[in-house]
């Protein structure tokens, strides 16, 4: 079962990630938002909000940047195991709390107000739960992370990462030992990337795509007019 989990379960969760997103833009283009509902209770969605995204984004490139940056170049830039574990374990239990204080503003707003909650779906709920547990277990990982400040538990997981996207069948063998929190807390983030397509989390892969869309002018549309066609038209003749 933990070679499933941590082996194969992964290319599962994105592989179905990145096919269900390409899927539901080319076919559901229209679903393709946020669905906002920025109108009710706009002090507690801005603020919760604020934290929210903030707080994700620190955990989501830390996370990126962490496990997947090659052990040697930390080495190269004289940067310890430890002091990394540290850096890890302050700024991911900042971020953390921040995304977790941001999150429950926002489930509080859409259970609590009946008009938000009734355009919510089931899924909306789900998945702010699902994130919300993930952010608890995160902070949870930390309490073990400070009995580890050595920095050999993180090597561990950055193995295990970068093994599963070099095809590494041993991948799984790497964190075989890890504390269980650890394993619920990588359980559920693949299982969010499961849900990804089908979420409305998919706007965010509309955002970091912006720049690149600004940058190549695809996002601007040419809008011509009857009387730009019917100008056209009289000087033709």
């Amino acid at each position: 079962m933990h070679h499933f989990l941590f082996g194969i379960y992964p290319y599962i969760a994105l592989t179905v990630m990145i096919v269900g997103s390409i899927a539901r833009y080319d076919r559901d283009p229209f679903t393709w938002k946020s669905s906002s509902s920025q109108l009710l209770r706009r002090r507690q969605l801005v603020v919760g909000s604020i934290l929210f995204h903030v707080g994700v984004l620190v955990i989501f490139f830390g996370h990126l940047i962490g496990l997947l940056t090659p052990i040697a170049v930390f080495e190269a830039l004289g940067i310890s195991h430890g002091a990394k574990q540290i850096l890890a374990v302050v700024a991911g239990g900042v971020a953390g709390v921040m995304a977790l204080a941001g999150g429950g503003m926002l489930m509080h707003r859409r259970w609590t107000d009946p008009r938000i909650r009734a355009t919510s779906s089931v899924m909306d709920m789900l998945i702010l739960a699902l994130l919300l547990a993930q952010l608890v277990l995160g902070i949870g990982t930390i309490f073990v992370s400070l009995q580890h400040l050595d920095g050999e538990e993180m090597v561990r997981f950055m193995a295990w990462a970068q093994g599963i996207f070099t095809f590494d069948a041993a991948a799984a063998d790497h964190i075989a030992d890890a504390a269980l929190v650890f394993k619920l807390h990588l359980f559920l983030g693949l299982t969010i990337f499961l849900l990804f397509p089908f979420t409305r989390l998919v706007h965010i892969l509309s955002g970091l795509a912006a720049p690149v869309r600004f940058a190549l002018r695809s996002g601007y549309q040419i809008v011509r007019t009857r009387r730009q066609a019917r100008a056209r038209a009289g000087a033709g003749r």
